[in-house]
């Protein structure tokens, strides 16, 4: 293989590495802000609650930077035309983010019953909003984005903020955030003790259930869609422009690279496998087990998206020929060869720095524990 095709393909896999990333960590700690108020029912146990993802929730917000960086720097043409087009849901996901840190510093500083339930109310939104909005973007892509380019590659975005908030939008939505719920679940199962071990223990059940379930569904939704199958083109590493291709959309086309590569039906396999043993693990009470089952889960789901999706990574419904592929929305050869040069410095320092916290941190939090730490949340 070409050094530039390899380089976009391995772009390709970091992106989704970086993802994955993203889904676990802060997937995490929002899905503890999703279900705070129903593992919490007083103000002590929200409280042992937040101190349990206290001291991880801000540095995970790295995989946000990570993965927005790596976009911009890779993949350029996609971040110009999706955060163009989906500018009132980048500003809805903007906002929902910036309440998150609001809460967990303004929460308790105030004894208040009314002010702490307020700020309660503001960790459940932006806990599951950007979660719902994340899935969302996933099922949009299958079906295409309305978006066209001009001779000049000036994007056009013809659709509307309710288009997206279609079916399947909604159906891949609900599945990240009951895989955010589970991981959240599982999180106050690993640090929580006696009533609120009991109840996360049962929403975590519950919610890989659920999962299991809209993951099927999403799988015979997508099978029986028109996809599309890039069928011309100038190929993997020629540098090109989204005007030099031709798509022909195609009943199951969004199956075609598992019936062409057999394989590859052990990515979603890894997803039902997480989702079902997760199940059992919580069950068994195997929550730091369970946890672990939650991030293979996402691996599957979201690799069994980009793999159906490959090598599209912005379909357009409007001109499907213009759509934007991992081939001809990449950077340059050498800005990729510098990019992957970071990538193996920082990837393992993160993953090294992440895995120091919480071995560091590791243990249960109980009520006695931040009723007496004044600087606890």
């Amino acid at each position: 293989m070409e050094l530039y095709a390899a380089l976009q393909f391995v772009w390709w896999l970091l992106l989704g590495v970086l993802l994955i990333g993203l889904a676990v960590m802060v997937g995490m700690d929002m899905g503890v802000g999703t279900i705070l108020r129903y593992v919490g029912r007083s103000d002590t146990e929200r409280r042992v609650a937040l101190n349990i993802i206290g001291p991880h929730w801000d540095g995970n917000q790295v995989w946000f930077i990570l993965g927005g960086g790596a976009v911009f720097a890779a993949f350029p043409l996609i971040y110009a035309t999706a955060f163009s087009g989906f500018y009132v849901v980048m500003l809805l996901l903007l906002w929902s983010m910036i309440v998150r840190p609001l809460g967990f510093e303004y929460r308790s500083k105030l004894p208040s019953a009314r002010w702490r339930n307020v700020w309660d109310w503001s960790l459940f939104i932006s806990g599951l909003v950007p979660m719902v909005v994340f899935g969302a973007a996933f099922g949009n892509l299958f079906q295409g984005v309305p978006f066209h380019f001009s001779w000049n590659l000036t994007s056009t975005y013809t659709g509307s903020f309710l288009g997206l908030l279609n079916p399947l939008a909604i159906l891949c939505g609900l599945l990240s955030a009951s895989l955010s719920i589970f991981m959240g679940a599982a999180t106050v199962m690993n640090g929580a003790t006696d009533v609120m071990y009991d109840r996360a223990r049962q929403l975590a059940r519950i919610a890989a259930l659920v999962a299991i379930a809209l993951f099927a569904i999403g799988g015979l939704w997508v099978h029986g869609m028109t996809g599309y199958s890039l069928s011309a083109g100038p190929g993997a590493g020629v540098a090109q422009t989204p005007l030099q291709q031709t798509v022909v959309p195609a009943a199951g086309a969004w199956f075609g690279n598992f019936q062409t590569y057999p394989i590859l039906w052990i990515v979603p396999a890894l997803g039902f496998a997480g989702m079902l043993l997760g199940w059992l693990a919580a069950g068994a009470r195997r929550s730091h087990l369970a946890w672990w089952l939650g991030a293979i889960a996402w691996l599957g789901v979201i690799g069994t998206a980009g793999v159906a999706l490959f090598p599209f990574l912005l379909p357009s419904s409007s001109v499907p020929a213009q759509s934007l592929t991992v081939w001809n929305a990449s950077s340059s050869k050498l800005t990729l060869t510098w990019m992957v040069g970071f990538a193996v410095f920082f990837v393992p320092l993160i993953l090294w720095y992440t895995s120091w916290a919480f071995y560091v941190m590791r243990g249960k939090v109980s009520a006695a524990d931040v009723e007496a730490d004044e600087h606890a949340y």
